[in-house]
């Protein structure tokens, strides 16, 4: 099933042992690199405050209405997975950073992303440029996650424009070689 952050968000997190509410869904860990969702950011309502936990993604047994845990000491502080702290460290990250092409055309800033429950991969991310969204860019035409920017390839319309450019560059008629004086 294909899920974007943005419907996800305030989902409800349940043991799968004793269908207790442990949490809603506050943010996401994505993996620059790989393309996959490592886990999510939980939100646990307290009395007077709420404090935030980590869920990781290989500890979801179902994703659908509510997202079933296969135990609630599942979801914990995020400093207790080590495997997720380079990420955590990383500055590039994919929500909130600017996309460019490789031909530095500024697209927008990604506000959302959708995702496959199933693999837990990212497949599309969505730039939003002044409030207006932008056409979704797939993962696939992604070429690096930088610190500043997400560069993505170039539209074909981009392509098509360049290499018609390069064609008014040549010359259509091969410049014939200059003769000696003496010959």
């Amino acid at each position: 099933m294909h899920v974007r952050l943005s419907t996800c968000l305030g989902m409800v997190i349940r043991a799968e042992n004793t269908e207790e509410v442990i949490g809603m869904i506050d943010g996401i860990l994505l993996h620059p690199d790989r393309g996959t969702v490592e886990g999510f950011f939980v939100r646990v309502p307290g009395l007077f405050s709420s404090s935030s936990l980590f869920l990781s993604a290989f500890d979801i047994a179902h994703f659908g209405r509510t997202i079933v845990v296969r135990d609630h000491d599942r979801v914990a502080p995020a400093e207790d997975f080590i495997r997720v702290q380079p990420l955590l460290l990383d500055p590039r990250n994919i929500l909130g950073q600017r996309i460019r092409t490789e031909s530095g055309i500024f697209l927008g800033r990604c506000r959302d992303v959708q995702f496959e429950t199933g693999s837990m991969r990212y497949t599309w991310i969505f730039p939003k440029k002044w409030l207006k969204w932008r056409e979704p860019v797939a993962v696939a035409d992604i070429i690096e996650v930088r610190p500043d920017a997400i560069i993505v390839r170039d539209p074909p319309a981009v392509v098509k424009e360049k290499a018609l450019a390069e064609a008014a560059k040549t010359p259509l008629v091969p410049l014939l070689p200059e003769m000696p004086e003496g010959a």
